[in-house]
Protein backbone atom coordinates (compact mmCIF):
# COMPACT_ATOMS: atom_id res chain seq x y z
CA UNK A 1 0.00 0.00 0.00
CA UNK A 2 1.46 3.43 -1.25
CA UNK A 3 0.79 6.24 1.19
CA UNK A 4 1.93 10.07 1.48
CA UNK A 5 1.52 13.36 3.13
CA UNK A 6 0.17 16.44 1.24
CA UNK A 7 1.17 19.62 2.71
CA UNK A 8 -0.40 23.35 1.17
CA UNK A 9 1.76 25.88 2.86
CA UNK A 10 0.29 28.60 2.78
CA UNK A 11 1.14 31.95 4.69
CA UNK A 12 0.71 30.87 8.70
CA UNK A 13 -1.55 27.93 7.46
CA UNK A 14 -0.64 24.37 6.42
CA UNK A 15 -3.78 22.36 4.93
CA UNK A 16 -2.88 18.38 5.56
CA UNK A 17 -4.41 15.04 4.85
CA UNK A 18 -1.97 11.79 4.90
CA UNK A 19 -3.76 9.38 1.60
CA UNK A 20 -3.20 5.89 0.91
CA UNK A 21 -4.10 3.74 -1.77
CA UNK A 22 -4.23 0.43 -2.46
CA UNK A 23 -4.75 -0.63 -5.98
CA UNK A 24 -7.59 1.69 -7.36
CA UNK A 25 -9.06 2.25 -4.01
CA UNK A 26 -8.66 5.47 -2.17
CA UNK A 27 -8.37 6.26 1.67
CA UNK A 28 -7.87 9.53 3.16
CA UNK A 29 -6.46 8.30 6.80
CA UNK A 30 -6.34 11.99 8.65
CA UNK A 31 -6.34 15.70 7.80
CA UNK A 32 -6.86 19.17 9.12
CA UNK A 33 -5.16 22.64 9.15
CA UNK A 34 -2.91 24.78 11.50
CA UNK A 35 -1.77 27.86 11.60
CA UNK A 36 1.78 28.56 12.68
CA UNK A 37 4.43 30.68 12.87
CA UNK A 38 7.52 28.40 13.10
CA UNK A 39 7.15 26.61 9.87
CA UNK A 40 9.71 23.75 11.29
CA UNK A 41 7.72 23.03 14.39
CA UNK A 42 4.28 23.00 12.32
CA UNK A 43 5.42 20.53 9.97
CA UNK A 44 6.99 18.57 12.77
CA UNK A 45 3.97 18.33 14.90
CA UNK A 46 1.54 17.58 11.62
CA UNK A 47 4.06 14.45 11.28
CA UNK A 48 4.11 13.26 14.74
CA UNK A 49 0.25 14.06 15.17
CA UNK A 50 -0.41 11.76 11.80
CA UNK A 51 2.71 9.69 12.42
CA UNK A 52 4.28 9.74 9.28
CA UNK A 53 7.70 9.44 10.57
CA UNK A 54 8.66 7.69 6.89
CA UNK A 55 6.02 8.56 5.20
CA UNK A 56 6.80 10.30 2.10
CA UNK A 57 5.84 13.88 1.89
CA UNK A 58 4.26 15.95 -1.25
CA UNK A 59 4.34 19.40 -1.17
CA UNK A 60 3.47 22.45 -2.86
CA UNK A 61 5.29 24.46 -5.74
CA UNK A 62 4.97 28.16 -5.21
CA UNK A 63 5.53 31.74 -7.04
CA UNK A 64 5.88 29.58 -10.54
CA UNK A 65 6.19 30.76 -13.69
CA UNK A 66 3.50 29.38 -16.77
CA UNK A 67 4.78 29.55 -20.35
CA UNK A 68 2.59 28.31 -23.81
CA UNK A 69 4.27 26.75 -26.83
CA UNK A 70 2.96 25.53 -29.84
CA UNK A 71 5.11 22.38 -31.01
CA UNK A 72 5.38 20.64 -34.56
CA UNK A 73 3.31 17.32 -33.64
CA UNK A 74 6.12 14.95 -35.40
CA UNK A 75 9.30 16.03 -33.64
CA UNK A 76 11.09 13.16 -31.67
CA UNK A 77 11.41 13.74 -27.61
CA UNK A 78 14.40 14.76 -27.84
CA UNK A 79 13.87 17.30 -30.41
CA UNK A 80 10.97 18.13 -28.70
CA UNK A 81 12.67 18.52 -25.47
CA UNK A 82 15.51 20.85 -27.07
CA UNK A 83 12.40 23.09 -28.82
CA UNK A 84 10.55 23.82 -25.30
CA UNK A 85 14.48 24.48 -23.70
CA UNK A 86 15.12 27.01 -27.07
CA UNK A 87 11.45 29.11 -26.68
CA UNK A 88 12.38 29.20 -23.04
CA UNK A 89 15.28 30.96 -23.25
CA UNK A 90 14.03 33.17 -25.94
CA UNK A 91 11.30 33.99 -23.25
CA UNK A 92 13.98 34.85 -20.44
CA UNK A 93 15.98 36.88 -23.07
CA UNK A 94 12.79 38.87 -23.36
CA UNK A 95 12.17 39.21 -19.41
CA UNK A 96 15.79 39.77 -19.04
CA UNK A 97 16.04 36.73 -16.69
CA UNK A 98 18.77 33.78 -16.26
CA UNK A 99 17.55 31.01 -17.55
CA UNK A 100 20.05 29.01 -15.53
CA UNK A 101 18.46 30.14 -12.26
CA UNK A 102 15.36 28.09 -13.25
CA UNK A 103 14.09 24.26 -12.57
CA UNK A 104 11.83 23.31 -15.93
CA UNK A 105 9.20 21.30 -16.24
CA UNK A 106 6.95 20.92 -19.04
CA UNK A 107 3.33 19.08 -19.90
CA UNK A 108 2.52 18.08 -23.11
CA UNK A 109 -1.35 18.14 -24.65
CA UNK A 110 -2.90 17.85 -27.91
CA UNK A 111 -3.67 21.43 -29.51
CA UNK A 112 -7.83 21.14 -30.58
CA UNK A 113 -6.97 24.01 -32.57
CA UNK A 114 -4.69 22.84 -34.83
CA UNK A 115 -3.85 18.69 -34.70
CA UNK A 116 -0.31 18.86 -36.69
CA UNK A 117 0.82 20.98 -33.48
CA UNK A 118 1.32 19.99 -29.33
CA UNK A 119 -0.08 22.41 -26.90
CA UNK A 120 3.15 22.63 -24.55
CA UNK A 121 2.59 23.90 -20.78
CA UNK A 122 6.12 24.97 -19.23
CA UNK A 123 6.44 25.32 -15.68
CA UNK A 124 9.83 27.35 -13.91
CA UNK A 125 10.56 27.76 -10.66
CA UNK A 126 13.00 29.49 -9.13
CA UNK A 127 16.01 27.22 -7.21
CA UNK A 128 16.33 29.09 -4.51
CA UNK A 129 12.76 28.75 -3.49
CA UNK A 130 13.18 24.80 -4.47
CA UNK A 131 16.18 24.36 -1.95
CA UNK A 132 14.59 26.39 0.68
CA UNK A 133 11.57 24.16 0.72
CA UNK A 134 14.13 21.17 0.20
CA UNK A 135 15.46 22.27 3.55
CA UNK A 136 12.51 22.99 5.87
CA UNK A 137 11.92 18.93 5.04
CA UNK A 138 15.87 17.52 4.68
CA UNK A 139 15.31 16.05 7.97
CA UNK A 140 11.90 14.04 6.63
CA UNK A 141 10.98 12.42 3.30
CA UNK A 142 10.03 15.02 0.77
CA UNK A 143 9.67 13.15 -2.17
CA UNK A 144 7.29 15.51 -4.06
CA UNK A 145 6.99 19.08 -5.15
CA UNK A 146 4.72 20.26 -7.55
CA UNK A 147 2.11 22.70 -8.51
CA UNK A 148 -0.84 22.70 -7.18
CA UNK A 149 -2.97 23.85 -10.63
CA UNK A 150 -1.76 20.46 -11.79
CA UNK A 151 -2.48 18.41 -8.75
CA UNK A 152 -6.29 19.53 -8.25
CA UNK A 153 -7.12 17.90 -11.49
CA UNK A 154 -6.58 14.82 -9.01
CA UNK A 155 -9.50 15.37 -7.25
CA UNK A 156 -12.23 15.15 -10.41
CA UNK A 157 -13.08 11.88 -13.10
CA UNK A 158 -13.94 13.96 -16.18
CA UNK A 159 -15.27 12.87 -19.43
CA UNK A 160 -14.53 12.52 -22.88
CA UNK A 161 -14.96 15.98 -24.68
CA UNK A 162 -16.06 17.43 -21.58
CA UNK A 163 -14.50 21.08 -21.07
CA UNK A 164 -14.44 22.42 -17.24
CA UNK A 165 -12.47 24.92 -15.34
CA UNK A 166 -11.49 24.15 -11.37
CA UNK A 167 -11.07 27.56 -9.80
CA UNK A 168 -8.31 26.59 -6.80
CA UNK A 169 -9.24 30.33 -4.30
CA UNK A 170 -6.32 29.64 -2.01
CA UNK A 171 -4.01 32.66 -1.20
CA UNK A 172 -4.26 33.44 -4.80
CA UNK A 173 -5.99 31.92 -7.36
CA UNK A 174 -5.16 29.94 -9.64
CA UNK A 175 -7.73 28.66 -12.71
CA UNK A 176 -7.43 25.09 -14.61
CA UNK A 177 -8.61 24.58 -18.12
CA UNK A 178 -9.52 21.23 -19.13
CA UNK A 179 -10.40 19.63 -22.24
CA UNK A 180 -11.00 16.35 -23.17
CA UNK A 181 -9.33 15.63 -20.45
CA UNK A 182 -6.12 17.19 -20.68
CA UNK A 183 -5.04 20.38 -18.66
CA UNK A 184 -5.29 22.91 -21.30
CA UNK A 185 -4.30 26.40 -19.98
CA UNK A 186 -3.81 27.59 -16.18
CA UNK A 187 -4.26 31.44 -15.14
CA UNK A 188 -3.30 32.58 -11.94
CA UNK A 189 -4.38 35.71 -10.09
CA UNK A 190 -3.26 37.67 -7.04
CA UNK A 191 -6.40 38.09 -5.67
CA UNK A 192 -7.36 35.24 -3.24
CA UNK A 193 -8.33 34.30 0.05
CA UNK A 194 -5.27 36.17 1.71
CA UNK A 195 -6.89 39.34 0.76
CA UNK A 196 -10.55 39.14 3.02
CA UNK A 197 -8.49 36.61 5.40
CA UNK A 198 -6.11 39.85 6.46
CA UNK A 199 -8.60 42.20 6.64
CA UNK A 200 -10.65 40.56 9.26
CA UNK A 201 -7.40 39.01 11.19
CA UNK A 202 -6.82 42.88 11.33
CA UNK A 203 -10.81 43.34 13.34
CA UNK A 204 -10.12 40.18 14.97
CA UNK A 205 -6.77 39.97 15.89
CA UNK A 206 -6.65 36.41 14.74
CA UNK A 207 -5.96 34.44 11.98
CA UNK A 208 -7.65 30.94 13.05
CA UNK A 209 -10.85 33.20 14.42
CA UNK A 210 -10.87 34.73 10.93
CA UNK A 211 -10.49 31.84 9.92
CA UNK A 212 -13.74 30.31 11.44
CA UNK A 213 -15.78 33.83 10.75
CA UNK A 214 -15.49 32.79 7.02
CA UNK A 215 -17.00 29.33 7.78
CA UNK A 216 -19.95 31.11 9.47
CA UNK A 217 -20.72 33.49 7.05
CA UNK A 218 -23.17 33.08 4.27
CA UNK A 219 -23.54 34.57 1.33
CA UNK A 220 -26.95 36.10 0.14
CA UNK A 221 -27.88 36.22 -3.21
CA UNK A 222 -30.09 38.56 -4.88
CA UNK A 223 -32.83 37.05 -3.42
CA UNK A 224 -31.31 36.46 -0.19
CA UNK A 225 -32.74 37.24 3.64
CA UNK A 226 -31.95 40.91 4.45
CA UNK A 227 -28.49 40.66 6.81
CA UNK A 228 -27.65 41.58 9.94
CA UNK A 229 -24.88 44.52 10.51
CA UNK A 230 -22.12 42.15 11.99
CA UNK A 231 -22.71 39.97 8.47
CA UNK A 232 -22.71 42.53 6.48
CA UNK A 233 -19.22 44.05 7.99
CA UNK A 234 -17.35 40.52 7.03
CA UNK A 235 -19.08 40.62 3.47
CA UNK A 236 -17.49 43.71 3.41
CA UNK A 237 -13.99 42.75 3.43
CA UNK A 238 -14.91 39.34 1.29
CA UNK A 239 -17.64 40.63 -1.36
CA UNK A 240 -14.82 42.82 -3.17
CA UNK A 241 -12.32 39.67 -3.82
CA UNK A 242 -15.05 37.33 -4.87
CA UNK A 243 -16.44 40.06 -7.37
CA UNK A 244 -13.03 40.32 -9.03
CA UNK A 245 -12.46 36.89 -9.01
CA UNK A 246 -15.57 36.15 -10.69
CA UNK A 247 -14.96 38.44 -12.95
CA UNK A 248 -11.64 37.17 -14.27
CA UNK A 249 -13.18 33.27 -14.20
CA UNK A 250 -16.03 35.10 -16.58
CA UNK A 251 -13.16 37.13 -18.91
CA UNK A 252 -11.80 33.27 -19.14
CA UNK A 253 -15.02 31.75 -19.87
CA UNK A 254 -16.23 34.36 -22.91
CA UNK A 255 -12.62 34.39 -24.14
CA UNK A 256 -12.44 30.39 -24.64
CA UNK A 257 -13.36 29.02 -27.91
CA UNK A 258 -14.48 26.31 -26.21
CA UNK A 259 -17.72 26.00 -24.45
CA UNK A 260 -17.26 25.41 -21.13
CA UNK A 261 -19.66 23.15 -19.62
CA UNK A 262 -18.86 23.30 -15.80
CA UNK A 263 -16.82 25.21 -13.44
CA UNK A 264 -15.42 23.71 -9.88
CA UNK A 265 -14.97 25.55 -7.03
CA UNK A 266 -12.30 24.66 -4.20
CA UNK A 267 -9.64 26.45 -1.44
CA UNK A 268 -10.13 28.66 1.47
CA UNK A 269 -12.94 30.34 -0.12
CA UNK A 270 -15.49 27.47 -0.20
CA UNK A 271 -15.42 27.35 3.37
CA UNK A 272 -17.96 30.79 2.70
CA UNK A 273 -21.36 29.38 2.53
CA UNK A 274 -23.74 29.89 -0.89
CA UNK A 275 -20.42 30.54 -2.76
CA UNK A 276 -21.27 28.25 -5.88
CA UNK A 277 -24.74 30.10 -6.16
CA UNK A 278 -22.89 33.51 -5.71
CA UNK A 279 -21.06 32.11 -8.98
CA UNK A 280 -23.86 30.38 -10.40
CA UNK A 281 -25.47 33.90 -10.38
CA UNK A 282 -23.03 35.62 -12.07
CA UNK A 283 -22.35 32.46 -14.80
CA UNK A 284 -25.89 31.23 -15.20
CA UNK A 285 -25.64 29.33 -17.98
CA UNK A 286 -22.60 27.50 -16.72
CA UNK A 287 -23.19 24.42 -13.87
CA UNK A 288 -21.11 26.17 -10.93
CA UNK A 289 -20.54 23.27 -8.14
CA UNK A 290 -18.14 23.03 -5.01
CA UNK A 291 -15.61 20.77 -6.05
CA UNK A 292 -16.04 17.24 -3.56
CA UNK A 293 -13.10 14.31 -4.23
CA UNK A 294 -14.70 11.78 -6.30
CA UNK A 295 -13.71 8.92 -4.02
CA UNK A 296 -14.68 10.19 -0.83
CA UNK A 297 -18.06 9.28 1.22
CA UNK A 298 -18.94 11.15 3.80
CA UNK A 299 -19.30 9.51 7.27
CA UNK A 300 -21.86 10.30 10.05
CA UNK A 301 -18.61 11.80 12.17
CA UNK A 302 -17.11 13.54 8.90
CA UNK A 303 -19.10 15.84 6.78
CA UNK A 304 -17.63 16.63 2.73
CA UNK A 305 -17.12 19.89 3.37
CA UNK A 306 -14.19 18.69 6.18
CA UNK A 307 -13.01 17.01 2.97
CA UNK A 308 -12.95 19.97 0.68
CA UNK A 309 -11.49 22.33 3.39
CA UNK A 310 -8.13 20.36 2.46
CA UNK A 311 -8.80 19.85 -0.90
CA UNK A 312 -5.34 21.05 -1.92
CA UNK A 313 -3.76 19.10 0.36
CA UNK A 314 -5.36 16.07 -0.60
CA UNK A 315 -4.58 16.42 -4.39
CA UNK A 316 -0.86 17.18 -3.08
CA UNK A 317 -0.83 13.75 -1.57
CA UNK A 318 -2.67 11.78 -4.66
CA UNK A 319 0.29 13.42 -6.46
CA UNK A 320 2.49 11.78 -4.31
CA UNK A 321 1.55 8.23 -4.91
CA UNK A 322 1.31 8.51 -8.66
CA UNK A 323 -1.68 9.65 -9.43
CA UNK A 324 -2.59 12.14 -12.12
CA UNK A 325 -0.20 13.90 -14.50
CA UNK A 326 3.44 12.62 -14.50
CA UNK A 327 6.53 14.57 -15.00
CA UNK A 328 5.74 17.80 -12.93
CA UNK A 329 7.53 16.92 -9.64
CA UNK A 330 10.56 19.31 -9.00
CA UNK A 331 12.12 17.36 -6.39
CA UNK A 332 15.21 15.66 -7.65
CA UNK A 333 15.51 12.19 -6.74
CA UNK A 334 18.66 11.26 -5.33
CA UNK A 335 20.63 7.73 -6.01
CA UNK A 336 19.52 6.61 -2.55
CA UNK A 337 15.87 7.64 -3.22
CA UNK A 338 15.96 5.70 -6.45
CA UNK A 339 16.70 2.27 -4.89
CA UNK A 340 14.46 0.32 -3.71
CA UNK A 341 13.96 0.11 0.26
CA UNK A 342 14.20 -3.65 -0.01
CA UNK A 343 17.64 -3.51 -1.00
CA UNK A 344 18.72 -0.82 1.56
CA UNK A 345 20.85 -2.14 3.92
CA UNK A 346 21.76 0.05 7.29
CA UNK A 347 25.26 -1.68 8.50
CA UNK A 348 26.76 -0.58 12.25
CA UNK A 349 28.84 -3.30 13.69
CA UNK A 350 29.19 -1.14 16.95
CA UNK A 351 25.68 -1.36 17.91
CA UNK A 352 23.63 -5.04 18.00
CA UNK A 353 21.21 -5.39 15.42
CA UNK A 354 17.96 -5.08 15.84
CA UNK A 355 14.78 -5.76 13.66
CA UNK A 356 13.18 -8.66 11.37
CA UNK A 357 16.82 -8.83 9.47
CA UNK A 358 18.87 -8.97 12.67
CA UNK A 359 16.85 -11.85 14.04
CA UNK A 360 16.73 -13.50 10.69
CA UNK A 361 20.86 -13.84 10.86
CA UNK A 362 21.73 -11.09 8.32
CA UNK A 363 23.37 -8.93 10.59
CA UNK A 364 24.91 -11.68 12.81
CA UNK A 365 26.40 -15.07 12.14
CA UNK A 366 24.82 -18.52 13.01
CA UNK A 367 26.50 -18.12 16.55
CA UNK A 368 24.88 -14.94 17.04
CA UNK A 369 27.92 -12.96 17.43
CA UNK A 370 28.34 -9.71 16.10
CA UNK A 371 29.77 -9.30 12.51
CA UNK A 372 33.65 -8.65 11.36
CA UNK A 373 34.82 -6.31 9.01
CA UNK A 374 35.16 -9.10 6.38
CA UNK A 375 31.61 -9.86 7.02
CA UNK A 376 30.59 -6.73 6.53
CA UNK A 377 32.83 -5.65 3.61
CA UNK A 378 31.37 -9.62 2.24
CA UNK A 379 27.38 -8.20 2.62
CA UNK A 380 28.53 -4.73 0.95
CA UNK A 381 30.02 -6.65 -2.18
CA UNK A 382 26.60 -8.17 -2.23
CA UNK A 383 24.73 -5.57 -2.42
CA UNK A 384 26.76 -3.64 -4.43
CA UNK A 385 26.59 -6.67 -7.13
CA UNK A 386 22.67 -6.93 -6.99
CA UNK A 387 22.59 -3.21 -7.23
CA UNK A 388 24.51 -3.12 -10.42
CA UNK A 389 22.29 -6.25 -11.42
CA UNK A 390 19.42 -4.29 -10.82
CA UNK A 391 21.11 -1.24 -12.19
CA UNK A 392 21.94 -3.00 -15.48
CA UNK A 393 18.53 -4.87 -16.11
CA UNK A 394 16.53 -1.22 -15.52
CA UNK A 395 18.94 0.38 -18.40
CA UNK A 396 18.53 -2.97 -20.46
CA UNK A 397 14.48 -2.17 -20.44
CA UNK A 398 14.65 1.62 -20.96
CA UNK A 399 16.84 0.80 -23.98
CA UNK A 400 14.59 -1.83 -25.50
CA UNK A 401 11.71 0.49 -24.73
CA UNK A 402 13.41 3.18 -26.19
CA UNK A 403 14.47 1.51 -29.14
CA UNK A 404 10.77 0.45 -29.87
CA UNK A 405 9.73 4.42 -29.10
CA UNK A 406 11.53 5.20 -31.92
CA UNK A 407 11.29 2.33 -34.33
CA UNK A 408 7.51 2.89 -33.74
CA UNK A 409 8.15 6.58 -34.46
CA UNK A 410 9.87 6.08 -37.45
CA UNK A 411 7.16 4.04 -38.88
CA UNK A 412 4.62 6.54 -38.00
CA UNK A 413 6.55 8.63 -40.11
CA UNK A 414 7.11 6.60 -42.72
CA UNK A 415 3.03 6.45 -42.37
CA UNK A 416 2.96 10.08 -42.24
CA UNK A 417 5.38 10.73 -45.37
CA UNK A 418 3.75 7.91 -47.62
CA UNK A 419 -0.10 9.49 -47.05
CA UNK A 420 1.74 13.09 -47.53
CA UNK A 421 3.18 11.32 -51.16
CA UNK A 422 -0.13 10.26 -52.30
CA UNK A 423 -2.02 13.20 -51.48
CA UNK A 424 1.09 14.82 -53.58
CA UNK A 425 0.18 12.83 -56.13
CA UNK A 426 -3.33 13.06 -56.05
CA UNK A 427 -3.12 16.75 -56.10
CA UNK A 428 -0.74 16.75 -59.30
CA UNK A 429 -3.31 14.29 -61.17
CA UNK A 430 -5.85 17.70 -60.25
CA UNK A 431 -3.40 20.16 -61.19
CA UNK A 432 -2.59 18.14 -64.72
CA UNK A 433 -6.42 18.28 -65.14
CA UNK A 434 -7.46 21.65 -64.50
CA UNK A 435 -4.05 22.45 -66.65
CA UNK A 436 -5.57 20.34 -69.68
CA UNK A 437 -8.82 22.19 -69.45
CA UNK A 438 -7.12 26.05 -69.21
CA UNK A 439 -5.30 24.77 -72.22
CA UNK A 440 -7.99 24.04 -73.99
CA UNK A 441 -9.60 27.03 -72.64
CA UNK A 442 -6.98 29.20 -73.65
CA UNK A 443 -7.03 27.92 -77.15
CA UNK A 444 -10.46 28.07 -77.56
CA UNK A 445 -10.42 32.18 -76.61
CA UNK A 446 -7.47 32.45 -78.92
CA UNK A 447 -9.94 30.90 -81.80
CA UNK A 448 -12.14 33.67 -80.56
CA UNK A 449 -10.12 36.20 -80.64
CA UNK A 450 -8.65 35.78 -83.73
CA UNK A 451 -12.16 34.93 -85.33
CA UNK A 452 -12.78 38.88 -83.59
CA UNK A 453 -9.54 39.99 -85.33
CA UNK A 454 -10.07 38.72 -88.59
CA UNK A 455 -14.00 40.15 -88.31
CA UNK A 456 -12.63 43.41 -86.99
CA UNK A 457 -10.21 43.36 -90.31
CA UNK A 458 -12.78 42.93 -92.86
CA UNK A 459 -15.75 44.53 -91.72
CA UNK A 460 -14.88 47.62 -93.35
CA UNK A 461 -13.14 46.07 -96.04
CA UNK A 462 -15.25 47.24 -98.67
CA UNK A 463 -15.75 51.16 -98.40
CA UNK A 464 -12.43 50.98 -97.62
CA UNK A 465 -11.63 49.95 -101.15
CA UNK A 466 -14.45 52.03 -102.71
CA UNK A 467 -12.71 54.47 -101.19
CA UNK A 468 -9.41 54.02 -102.68
CA UNK A 469 -10.64 53.12 -105.98
CA UNK A 470 -12.92 55.79 -106.50
CA UNK A 471 -10.11 58.02 -108.17
CA UNK A 472 -9.10 55.41 -110.63
CA UNK A 473 -12.11 53.97 -112.04
CA UNK A 474 -12.13 55.02 -115.46
CA UNK A 475 -14.93 57.29 -116.83
CA UNK A 476 -16.85 55.06 -118.87
CA UNK A 477 -16.68 52.14 -116.27
CA UNK A 478 -19.95 51.62 -113.83
CA UNK A 479 -19.04 48.89 -110.73
CA UNK A 480 -22.39 47.38 -110.39
CA UNK A 481 -21.48 44.97 -107.63
CA UNK A 482 -18.46 44.46 -104.76
CA UNK A 483 -18.83 41.71 -102.28
CA UNK A 484 -16.09 40.65 -99.50
CA UNK A 485 -17.03 36.85 -100.43
CA UNK A 486 -14.38 34.72 -98.04
CA UNK A 487 -11.95 36.38 -95.97
CA UNK A 488 -10.14 38.71 -97.74
CA UNK A 489 -11.62 37.69 -100.70
CA UNK A 490 -13.21 40.52 -103.04
CA UNK A 491 -15.11 39.70 -105.96
CA UNK A 492 -16.12 43.21 -108.48
CA UNK A 493 -18.77 43.43 -111.28
CA UNK A 494 -18.49 45.88 -113.59
CA UNK A 495 -19.35 47.31 -116.73
CA UNK A 496 -18.12 49.51 -119.65
CA UNK A 497 -19.03 50.32 -123.76
CA UNK A 498 -15.31 49.75 -123.83
CA UNK A 499 -13.37 47.02 -123.38
CA UNK A 500 -9.99 49.02 -122.90
CA UNK A 501 -11.89 50.86 -120.24
CA UNK A 502 -12.69 47.98 -117.96
CA UNK A 503 -8.49 46.21 -118.90
CA UNK A 504 -7.76 49.40 -117.91
CA UNK A 505 -9.22 49.46 -114.22
CA UNK A 506 -8.13 45.87 -113.94
CA UNK A 507 -4.55 46.79 -114.80
CA UNK A 508 -4.41 49.78 -112.08
CA UNK A 509 -5.93 47.44 -109.18
CA UNK A 510 -3.52 44.68 -110.03
CA UNK A 511 -0.17 47.16 -110.75
CA UNK A 512 -1.40 49.32 -108.04
CA UNK A 513 -1.90 46.68 -105.57
CA UNK A 514 -4.96 47.59 -104.20
CA UNK A 515 -5.64 43.82 -104.95
CA UNK A 516 -3.28 41.08 -105.15
CA UNK A 517 -3.99 38.17 -107.00
CA UNK A 518 -5.89 40.08 -109.78
CA UNK A 519 -8.27 37.80 -112.50
CA UNK A 520 -11.39 38.03 -114.87
CA UNK A 521 -13.58 37.25 -116.99
CA UNK A 522 -13.66 37.68 -120.55
CA UNK A 523 -16.48 39.82 -120.83
CA UNK A 524 -20.01 39.23 -121.73
CA UNK A 525 -21.36 42.01 -124.25
CA UNK A 526 -24.97 42.41 -123.99
CA UNK A 527 -27.05 45.67 -125.64
CA UNK A 528 -23.36 47.41 -126.33
CA UNK A 529 -22.27 46.81 -122.60
CA UNK A 530 -19.48 44.40 -121.67
CA UNK A 531 -20.00 43.25 -118.55
CA UNK A 532 -16.92 41.75 -116.72
CA UNK A 533 -16.50 39.83 -112.62
CA UNK A 534 -13.29 40.88 -111.19
CA UNK A 535 -11.30 38.97 -108.20
CA UNK A 536 -8.54 39.63 -105.86
CA UNK A 537 -7.73 39.38 -102.42
CA UNK A 538 -6.63 42.21 -100.05
CA UNK A 539 -3.38 42.83 -99.61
Amino acid sequence: MASCLGLYVESNIIKYAKVSKEHEKIKVESFGVKFYDNLEKAIDQIIEETYSYKTPISINLSEEIYNYFDMFAMLSNKDLSKAIKTEFEMYCSDQGYNPNVFETRYVVSKNPEDKDKLKVIHIAANKIELTKKTQVLEKNKLTSIVPVSMAITNLIETKPKENCLIVNIEDNTTVTKILDENVYDIQTFDEGSQEFLRKINIKENSLAKAYEICKNTTIYTSEGKELQETEIGYLEDIMPTLYTIVGNVRKIINESEEKISKVYLTGTATLINNLDLYFQEYLSEIDCEILKPYFINPTKDISIQDYIEVNSAISLALSGVGQGIQGINFKKQTFNEKIPDWLKVEVNPGKEKKGKLAKSGWFTNDLGEKLDKTEISLLRSAVGLILLFVIYSCFAVLLQNQMEQKEQQAQDSISHTNTQIQLADNDKTKIDSRTNDYTEMIQNLQDLNDRITDASKTRDAIPNLLNEIMYIVPENVQITSIQNTTGTHIVIQAQSNKYEQLGMFKAKLDTEMYLTNVISTSGQQENNVIKVTIEGDLP
